[in-house]
């Protein structure tokens, strides 16, 4: 198990490129099953959960060729379903949350799903039913293997309905809409997810032939088609890292440049650090994050505690929070920070309370940040990463920090960001890994 080391305190100076979404990386691949012809895709995260996945799809036989960094063809052509019988697909699968994406797609062509419990970040319950109850919509059988602890989906034939999401799920609505791609007839989605991820899965479908209107709205409209073709796709800049970048800016009073940012596809975000005080400037598709000393939280009208909270698209993502809580802490002015979607997220918060920060955590879902305004620096200390977004928190929380901390589980940062030690360390960040 790898860790950093962090020696804080220093300021960076320089431009910071996102790279392509993970989130969207995820839902593009799976796609990729759809076609048995050649699928382009561009602009890929060379992280952990997308490697897992190519390794994934090369096992059930998908040829896949890299003809440069983040530049890959694949070719489903030869896809044997039957690989997902095998220990080896039960393996990647465990440990990868959005492999339960190939689920949509394998319906959809070839009438047979198998999946066992995905893993991912542990943050709460991550609920699947969004998922199986759309399969069933369209006329699948779902059950739940209990000797082999895996979903199995099956289906002669897919027709297109009228369904209502209970919840409003990203990767519930990506897996419904891949299988409601090829299925016979109109299929409608209510409460669909309509975060940029799932839009541009939208664009790569039609690009391959699929019919669907209603793109970047909660109400989708596929008429199915009997196949589709192969396509050219590129992937937006992670609007995460994006949003890391700007707290990392602010958290080390840095002045950084975030190019090629993506700035229409990332909604609320610039608008919520700056609710926290800190100022960011556009430059066409740059953003540019001055050296921040001081940034002061802004009060409601009526004089009551900002609260920053997550909301489904076009709110703000949850997948921030554990940033925003972590720069709160040297902000001027107190904030609520409420996580809605799960019910673990800040329980990191003990560690940032171990480094001197002044956080009181209401409730599984709810914690009160009292800002420093700089007056006292958070402390070094050892701490582990629990997952992707709070590592990258911790991570900012230690480079701010006086003296050298220590990271541990740093694969679970690797799983979101990419090389991330070696683009940070290239502005002025001192960090080891071993």
């Amino acid at each position: 198990m790898a860790t950093f080391h962090i020696e804080g305190g220093h300021r960076l100076s320089g431009t910071l490129e996102p790279q392509g979404a993970k989130n969207e990386a995820l839902q593009v691949i799976c796609a990729t099953l759809l076609t048995d012809q050649d699928v382009t895709i561009t602009n890929i995260p060379e992280i952990i959960d997308v490697m897992k996945l190519t390794e994934l799809l090369k096992g059930m036989g998908v040829s896949i060729i890299r003809h440069g960094k983040g530049n890959y063809t694949f070719n489903a052509a030869k896809t044997d379903p039957g690989y997902l019988n095998s220990d080896d697909f039960v393996r990647l699968a465990v440990s990868l949350r959005g492999s339960i994406m190939i689920i949509g797609p394998l319906l959809a062509r070839f009438g047979l799903g198998y999946i066992p419990q995905p893993g991912g970040d542990k943050i709460g319950r991550r609920r699947v039913d969004t998922h199986f109850l759309g399969f069933q919509a369209l006329g699948a059988q779902f059950e739940f293997d209990e000797f082999h602890q895996r979903y199995v989906v099956k289906a002669s034939h897919l027709r297109g309905t009228y369904m209502l999401l209970e919840e409003a799920s990203v990767t519930g609505t990506a897996n419904i809409l891949m299988a409601a791609v090829l299925a016979e007839g109109t299929t409608t989605i209510y409460n669909a997810a309509c975060e940029p991820y799932v839009q541009q899965l939208c664009r790569m479908l039609v690009s391959m032939g699929a019919q669907i209107e209603g793109i970047g709205s909660n109400l989708l409209t596929i008429c199915g088609v009997t196949s589709l073709k192969g396509c050219h796709h590129t992937i937006l800049p992670d609007m995460i890292e994006v949003g890391s970048f700007i707290g990392l800016a602010a958290m080390t009073a840095s002045e950084i440049t975030i190019r090629n940012a993506g700035i229409p596809y990332l909604g609320m975000i610039p608008a919520a650090f700056r609710r926290l005080g800190i100022t960011i400037h556009q430059e066409g598709d740059n953003l540019l994050i001055p050296a921040n000393e001081h940034y002061e939280i802004e009060s409601y009208i009526d004089g009551s505690i900002m609260t920053i909270a997550d909301a489904p698209w076009p709110g703000l993502t949850p997948d921030l929070l554990s940033v925003f809580l972590v720069v709160a802490t040297q902000a001027k002015g107190s904030v609520l920070i409420h996580q809605k979607m799960f019910e673990s997220r800040l329980f990191f918060v003990d560690k940032l309370i171990d480094m001197g920060a002044q956080i009181i955590l209401c409730d599984p879902h709810r914690a009160t940040v009292i800002g420093l305004d700089r007056t006292h620096s958070l402390k070094a200390t050892t701490m582990t990463s629990p997952d992707i977004r709070a590592g990258i928190a911790l991570l900012i929380a230690a480079m701010s920090a006086k003296g050298t901390s220590s990271i541990n589980n740093i694969d679970q940062i690797d799983r979101g960001y990419e090389n991330i030690e070696q683009r940070l360390n290239s502005i002025g960040a001192h960090i080891r890994r071993n």
